[in-house]
């Protein structure tokens, strides 16, 4: 029992050198899809550290800031420096105006810290979460390098594979990141339908698409998650 206590804190310091592992696949050898796959590992871990934090009663403020710093790398770093290759060589950026990438490290940098004292987040999520935000980037560097090879990744070349779209998104996603902007979480109390209606309809939809559409889909499972949290406000709202 011991041992098992440090599990969480040990499954977070993996994620951190996920992190590390995936910016040596960017820097210098360029290769993004060894980096998302570093970044989908690193998720998972940030998913079971926590769970395992809950399931073994073993929640500290220490495990709170030690996955805030790890996220920072993973989720904050790592996407900018992905995205920052991919503002040159698909969409054809200078080099200077591609450091706009590194927005992505700074924004998500303040979500965590807004997160760490931000007493309302401990249900649901004030803006968007960093995990999910780098998981959107990582999967549009993968398909902008993969364009030709299936028609989803043409879709997305389409949709933001010019320059002026390109800073745009990067403006909006760093926006969301620190928006007041309420989402659900994928905190389950309890098993049943009651409660959970919205997060089994998330996972499930969310299921088909990553399917259908592999790494691709995660852009429209994003804005399905960002989507679907809106109109649950919306059921929720109090009454007139």
């Amino acid at each position: 029992m011991n041992l098992l206590r440090h599990l969480p804190n040990a499954l977070t310091c993996g994620n951190l050198l996920c992190g590390c592992l995936g910016l040596l696949e960017v820097f210098p050898h360029q290769f993004l899809p060894g980096a998302a796959l570093f970044m989908v590992i690193a998720a998972l871990l940030d998913f079971l550290d926590g769970f395992a934090a809950r399931l073994l009663k073993v929640a500290s403020p220490i495990g709170k800031e030690l996955d805030s710093l790890a996220d920072v790398v993973t989720f904050g770093v790592l996407p900018a420096a992905m995205w920052f290759v991919t503002l040159q060589q698909s969409t054809g950026l200078p080099e200077k105006q591609a450091l706009v990438a590194f927005a992505i490290a700074v924004f998500s940098a303040l979500r965590l810290a807004k997160f760490n004292v931000d007493s309302r987040q401990s249900e649901q999520f004030i803006g968007l979460p960093t995990p999910a935000n780098a998981l959107l980037f990582a999967s549009i560097c993968v398909s902008l390098e993969a364009v030709g090879t299936d028609a989803a990744s043409g879709l997305i070349a389409r949709a933001v594979g010019s320059p002026a779209v390109a800073l745009g998104f990067t403006g909006l996603m760093c926006y969301l990141l620190v928006a007041e902007l309420p989402l659900f979480a994928l905190k389950f109390r309890h098993f049943g339908w009651a409660g959970n209606q919205v997060r089994y309809i998330f996972l499930g939809l969310a299921a088909v698409l990553l399917f259908l559409l592999k790494f691709a889909g995660v852009p429209l499972v994003i804005f399905l998650y960002i989507g679907l949290s809106a109109l649950e406000r919306f059921r929720h709202r109090p009454t007139p």
